[in-house]
């Protein structure tokens, strides 16, 4: 029989279980770190000298003292003391010091990487997939140096974006 659930590794009751209530119990604290999760710090080897009961962190590459062997867990200050969260592929996070998401994808988290096939504004397509490239323009009967620099500027600014290929 599975103790834990397969996603996340939650604890499950057993029938005839002594104790159901700190099984139960927990389960609800872990999901309480991750649900709409958000964490104070991405990639901290040492821990938090004073931590606040409810922040998270994701730990570091190389994690000393009680995070030691933990390397990019989330660590979850509780009452009981710290929790600890394997991330989950495409698992997500609100980085509140980077004020954007970190996701673990591939075996890592990724900070502030946006993956979308297009981007919506009220129902109309503003970013896709990116273009083709555009040549610079050369030659030409008639030279007008203000239109070509105009261009040139756009060009590279769509460059720049990644909206074309350089």
């Amino acid at each position: 029989m599975n103790e834990l659930t397969h996603r996340l590794a939650l604890p499950l009751l057993h029938s005839a279980q002594a104790h159901k209530e700190m099984v139960h119990n927990e389960a609800l604290m872990l999901i309480d770190l991750l649900l709409h999760g958000c964490v104070s710090g991405v990639a901290l080897d040492v821990p938090p000298a004073q931590p606040v009961v409810g922040q998270c962190w994701i730990v570091g590459p190389a994690p000393s003292g009680v995070w030691s062997g933990r390397t990019d867990q989330i660590a979850g200050m509780t009452d009981g003391g710290w929790r600890f969260v394997v991330p989950r592929e495409g698992m997500r996070l609100w980085w509140i010091g980077g004020e954007t998401t970190v996701e673990f994808r591939g075996g890592a988290w990724r900070r502030g990487e946006v993956r979308a096939q297009r981007i919506m504004v009220d129902g109309v397509p503003v970013v896709g997939a990116q273009q083709p490239a555009i040549t610079s323009p050369v030659g030409g009967t008639t030279r007008d140096e203000e239109a070509r620099a105009t261009l040139s500027a756009v060009l590279s600014a769509l460059r720049a974006h990644g909206l074309i290929a350089a």
